[in-house]
């Protein structure tokens, strides 16, 4: 019911900044808890960002406050992710994904639509 297609990412050099966007086709966008996760090579997915289906409440892991932050537009049916201040250890395949569960939620599980990834690749 819910299709996500993520853009934005690229390779930008460390202490730069990079805006992922993540557009959502379907009728009922404003439903949706949405959040953003993160895959680096070897390591396990793990939870970056997540936003509440009107926009007034968000979460962020610990190693991307002050740095990162997750916005939407419900009228664009897009969610963004500001990335600013970024590290080598950024680098990841980087996912949107969407659940009805009440939220924010950092529980991958709780997601039931995903992306198919974008690439972020800090250099130092």
């Amino acid at each position: 019911q819910v299709q996500l297609v993520e853009s934005g990412g690229g390779l930008v050099q460390a202490g730069g900044s990079l805006r992922l966007s993540c557009v959502a086709s379907g009728r009922f966008f404003s439903s949706y808890t949405m959040g953003w996760f993160r895959q680096a090579p070897v390591k396990e997915r793990e939870f970056v960002a997540s936003i509440s289906k009107s926009g007034g409440s968000t979460s962020y892991a610990d190693f991307v406050k002050g740095r990162f932050t997750i916005s939407r537009d419900n009228a664009k049916n897009t969610v963004y992710l500001q990335m600013n201040s970024l590290k080598p250890e950024d680098t990841a395949v980087y996912y949107c994904a969407a659940t009805l569960v009440v939220g924010p939620t950092g529980n991958q599980y709780n997601y039931k639509y995903w992306g198919q990834g974008t690439q972020v690749t800090v250099s130092s």
